[in-house]
């Protein structure tokens, strides 16, 4: 080949490789733009993880700490609970002058919640003491850096309730088969204390109520206020509203009649009579027929004994028969008597001004008594009557400028009443809206 053919054929593949040379530089430097282009910036809304809430137990923190839970036991004091934990006697002397202003660690009682918190040493050595005076409220001691103690509550849910139910014996029964508590029940009876005799209902007597019921953490720990109840007795319809004219919370009919009377009909809550007022009856010590002037309520010995209604102390003392007993002159009408008393209150004495509700002695067997049993004596005008019987003038009914009121009131509950059906067989309870 001559060198002037052997030149173009070298210039001819230079030609060729330059030409498929630059597309390809091309391609490269749009490949790496393009990989520049799409590089991943940072994440500005990337989740981080949350930081781990310390776990807390009454508002303390207890991680890495031993959580120690027991109750009160029987003549046990705070001093014994905490020296088992490590705390001298100085710091618990401080403790107790310190938490006087708050609550009385003398009082601290058998079978109420505590729980300690303690460091994990070989001592378990306490940092703080929790005690749990009801369900609702409780008392922090604590010894972590300086000794402080303080009171708090937990949080208490008000819902309202309504059930319904049949009596085939009597009311307490009925209301302890439904659920329902004893506090409830004795509410209960003293709205229709003067309308009704609970000691004479007869089977098939049915009522409804409505009523509070106070929640800690979904449990109930009290009952609040009734609403509302419908009674039928004997066939005959029986209402009761709870309604506040200005005075302070009371109970009407359906008409706006008051309920209450001067005196309440009962001084133990809802209990059982064991003996009726009577002209003659055996006595079970004296063993003869006689007059009996008063009414028996038998209940537990310590049980609280009540004043039915405001008045001045006249006389409190033991007697031969008598036993331990209490009276108390109400006005220049009525007065009433509390005989065989365990004990009688506190400060209560000749001269004492009293309030309805005020517990004035603890039902016993003190005097001419065979068991622990309350005889309630009552006079009108200076005569023994039967405390039962006696019909008292209500209290003032609602009031004209309140009774338009009371009326859009009460029919909302009788709507809600009217919601709440019997059943036969089972309790029929829900909550009202």
């Amino acid at each position: 080949m001559s060198k002037k053919y052997f030149g173009l054929l070298i210039l001819a593949l230079f030609s060729i490789g330059f030409y498929f040379l630059i597309p390809a530089l091309n391609v490269s430097q749009q490949t790496a733009e393009s990989e520049v282009a799409v590089a991943p910036e940072p994440d500005t809304d990337q989740v981080l993880p949350e930081p781990v809430e310390p776990k807390t137990l009454y508002g303390l923190v207890i991680d890495s700490m031993v959580v120690i839970e027991d109750k009160i036991k029987r003549n046990q004091n705070i001093s014994e609970i905490l020296t088992k934990h490590n705390i001298s006697n100085e710091a618990i002397f401080k403790l107790a002058s310190i938490s006087k202003e708050v609550f009385d660690v003398r009082k601290i009682a058998a079978n109420k919640k505590y729980t300690l918190i303690c460091e994990q040493d070989s001592l378990n050595t306490a940092k703080a003491l929790v005690y749990e005076h009801n369900p609702v409220e409780y008392v922090i001691f604590n010894l972590r850096d300086s000794i402080s103690v303080e009171k708090k509550q937990r949080e208490v849910k008000i819902v309202e309730k309504g059930v319904s139910g049949v009596i085939e014996s009597n009311l307490s029964l009925t209301m302890s088969e439904l659920g329902l508590s004893h506090q409830l029940t004795n509410d209960f009876v003293d709205v229709f204390a003067w309308q009704l005799d609970f000691f004479r209902l007869q089977k098939g007597d049915k009522f409804k109520v409505i009523y509070e019921d106070k929640l800690v953490d979904g449990v109930s720990v009290g009952i609040g206020a009734i609403k509302a109840i419908y009674f039928q007795h004997f066939g005959n319809d029986y209402y009761a509203f709870n309604y506040d004219q200005g005075t302070g919370i009371d109970y009407f009919d359906e008409k706006g009649n008051s309920l209450r009377k001067a005196l309440q009909r009962y001084p133990l809550e809802f209990t059982r009579i064991s003996s009726r007022y009577s002209g003659n009856r055996y006595h079970p010590v004296q063993k003869r027929w006689k007059a009996h002037r008063g009414t028996d309520f038998a209940a537990p010995k310590g049980t609280p004994i009540r004043s039915v209604g405001d008045g001045i102390v006249v006389e409190a003392q033991f007697g031969k028969h008598n036993g331990n007993y209490v009276k108390i002159r109400h006005n220049a009408t009525y007065t009433t008597q509390y005989l065989h008393m365990s004990k009688i209150a506190s400060g209560i004495k000749p001269g004492t001004r009293v309030r309805q509700n005020q517990t004035i002695g603890y039902v016993g067997s003190t005097g001419l008594a065979t068991g622990n049993h309350l005889c309630y004596r009552f006079w009108k005008n200076g005569v023994q009557i039967d405390a039962l019987a006696v019909d008292l003038p209500p209290s003032e009914p609602v009031v004209k400028d309140k009774m338009v009121d009371f009326i859009v009131k009460r029919n909302v509950l009788i709507n809600k009443l009217d919601q709440i059906e019997f059943a036969e067989k089972e309790p029929v309870m829900a909550s009202m809206k």
